[in-house]
Order: structure tokens, then sequence, then C-alpha cells
């Protein structure tokens, strides 16, 4: 169905005024993701998937690959809902000529997957140039040959990336991936119902706050969280150690400490004040502290699990040289400052907080958006599981949380 053009707008208007963050607008519309069960029989219908029992990590190696430059050309670019300054994708247009059909049609990893991986395991065009996947579902692909390798000659402003996310556990070079914004899982609380600033994954299980805590469902997020918090790293987890984080949150929840486990749903709960604390998003906190100054989020003490979302040329892609030609434009300082001032999530790109500063000072020293270093150096990627791992891991997660 074509989109109501004028509801567009009034969106549009919407988040210049608000500057709702993605993750918050798919959580006060529901979401269009998956439930944990559907979850789980994709991926079960998915476990006998061409190379999903592979090894954990890409190959180290280094690929060659040559894509000569061309007219840009009509291509297509498919990313989350409200992840971009459209005017970024004019200016894109009218310096390199051509058009680019941006599609906002990725609502969930699994989901999407579920759409196109007929087409990818039989060696079919996709239909797209580009697409922008988290890094689990990143590093499948990888781990599945569904990616073509990144032409760095076509991208020079790749040497912008920030210094934590240079390399990563599935694509140690970033052959095939290069960031597109991440986001923290942290805590989100509200400083008048806790009586005091929170710190440490601990936070969550003290029974002080008992029936006031919600967990995330998503155990990439909740169990690996758990894990940093008794000392693990948790980017190099092991199917066992996340297993046993499982169980640590279902006695917990066994003895009534959280209220309930959720999506991007939790922010109506925090903002109210039915819960005092959740496991959170950085990107959401951002949204709900310019409604409620009472609301903190923090970065705990033992680390924070980092979530990014990845562009990537999926295999068999039609137009690689206009892909990689938005690759670099949107790794210009300059450009990546126009998508911070709009998505509010953590830039990928160096240089990017001084030219924000110039325009929102308020938004420039917002931790949540621009971290510390020293914030940065205790943050913690996925772990790279295989697929077979994955699918016991979101199992023992939905009998948890009773999807």
């Amino acid at each position: 169905m074509k989109p109501d053009r004028s509801f567009e707008a009034a969106l549009d208007d919407l988040l210049t005024s608000e500057r709702m963050s993605r993750r918050r607008l798919l959580g006060r519309a529901g979401g269009a993701g998956l439930s944990l069960s559907g979850l789980s029989v994709l991926l079960s219908a998915c476990g006998g998937v061409k190379g999903t029992d592979a090894g954990k990590t890409a190959p180290a190696a280094s690929v060659s690959v040559n894509h000569p430059k061309t007219a840009i050309g009509d291509w297509t670019f498919s990313n989350w809902p409200l992840y971009i300054d459209k005017k970024v994708l004019k200016s894109f247009d009218k310096r390199y000529g051509g058009h680019v059909k941006y599609i906002e049609d990725i609502n969930d990893n699994f989901e999407f997957f579920g759409k196109v991986r007929q087409q990818l395991q039989a060696g079919q065009s996709i239909g797209r140039d580009i697409v922008v996947l988290t890094d689990y579902m990143a590093a499948r692909w990888i781990r599945d040959g569904f990616v073509e390798p990144i032409d760095r000659r076509n991208v020079p402003n790749a040497k912008n990336i920030v210094d934590n996310l240079a390399t990563i556990n599935y694509d140690p070079k970033r052959q095939y991936t290069l960031p597109w914004e991440s986001g923290a899982i942290g805590l989100g609380y509200n400083i008048k119902k806790t009586g005091r600033e929170l710190r440490s994954v601990k936070d969550l299980f003290d029974p002080k706050f008992k029936g006031k805590v919600t967990m995330l469902a998503e155990p990439y997020d909740s169990a690996n969280t758990v894990l940093l918090g008794d000392g693990v790293d948790a980017s190099k987890a092991t199917l066992d150690q996340i297993l046993g984080a499982i169980d640590k949150i279902d006695k917990a929840n066994a003895a009534g400490q959280f209220r309930r486990f959720t999506g991007n749903d939790y922010t109506t709960d925090l903002a109210k004040g039915n819960v005092w604390v959740s496991l959170a998003y950085s990107g959401d906190l951002v949204q709900l502290q310019s409604d409620n100054p009472d609301l903190r989020f923090a970065y705990p003490e033992e680390g924070a699990m980092l979530f990014t979302d990845n562009m990537m040329m999926p295999k068999h892609l039609a137009h690689p040289y206009a892909a990689e030609t938005m690759m670099n434009y949107v790794y210009d300082p300059a450009i990546q400052a126009k998508i911070a001032l709009y998505v509010n999530y953590i830039p990928p790109v160096k240089g990017v907080q001084e030219l924000v500063r110039k325009q929102d000072p308020k938004l420039a020293a917002n931790p949540l958006v621009f971290p510390s270093d020293a914030v940065r150096a205790q943050l913690h990627p996925y772990p790279a599981l295989s697929a077979a791992d994955e699918r016991k891991m979101q199992e023992a997660m939905s009998q948890v949380t009773g999807a």
C-alpha cells in the first residue's frame, strides 16, 4: 500500500518537535517484530540453512574485491524506520545523481531475514543494495555468505570510524560491514522512586525494588548484561555461560523481582512510574528525560552491552558502487552530524560531537549520545553465536518469559 503522504508529513513534524527515537516510536506503536515464540519458530525453520552452524566468527583473511566507478543510477537502501534525516537522502541524490529508493522495511531482524531468506539461499538478488542489520544478524549473513565485501577504495571516509567500532568479533577487518548507529543497554530508572543513583547490574536484582523492575525479553540484551554484572566478558560468552545467566534471571523472576519482560514498551511503565527500574536502551532515555527530568540512565560500572546496526551489501546486489558511495557519504562527519541530530543514537564517526555542539550544545553534552572515551572502552558487542547456539539461547529465554 502506498504510504499516506499527509501522515508522513505529520510524523516528520512530530519527530522534529519531540526528537522521538526510532525504538521509542516502535515501542509506542506496539512494534512490528516477532514475539519470542514466533522468533523461536523462525530460528527452528532456518536451522538447516547452508552454513548456519559454521564457526562463530568470520574468517580474518583479507578478501579482494573490485567495484568500478559507474553512474549511480537508481538503487535501493533498506533501513529501520525513523533512522535518517530524509534531507540527507535528497542531498545525496543532488550531489551524485541518480535516485536512492529508501525503504523503511526493517522492523525486526528475524522478520526481515524471513522475507529474503529463500532468495539469499538460492543465490538471487533481494533487490536491495544496502541493508542495515543488528550485530547478531549481520554476523549470521556474513557466516552464511550472504553479503558482498566492501571495496574500501570507494569508501575512503571509513578511516573516520570511531576506535571502539573499528573491529568487531564477526568481521574483524570490517570487510563486510560499516556501523550505521549504535546504542547501549543499561539502567533506566526514576530517582525519586529508587531514592538513590544506580550504578550496577546488581541493582536490577536489589530486593528493595522487588516487583518494580522490568527486564528485556531479548537475551542478547538481558542475559549478556547479567554476565557483565558477574564479571564475564559477554562479547566472548559461551552458550553455557549465557544459559547460566538466563537461569539467574529465571530464579529472580520466580521470586517476584521482575514486573514483566518487555520489548521497547518498558518506556510506558517507566514514564508513568509503574516501575522504578528498567533494563533500557540509551536512545529511549534521551527522549524520556525530556518529558520527565526524574528519569536517569546509567552505564553499569561493570560495563554495558552495545548494539550496533550495520550497513551491508547483500550478495548479488546490482549497484555496489552506489552503495559504497553512500557509505562514504554518511561517514563524512558533517553528514553524520545531521543524522545524529535527528536520531539521537551513538554515531560511529569521529569528529561529529564538535559539529553537533554548534547546533545543539545540549545534545552534544549528552553522554547517552556521545559517551566518554572511558565509557566507550566499557561497551561490549554481542557474542558471535552459531545459529544452533542462538536457537538454544532464544528457546531457553522463551521458557522464562512464557512467550
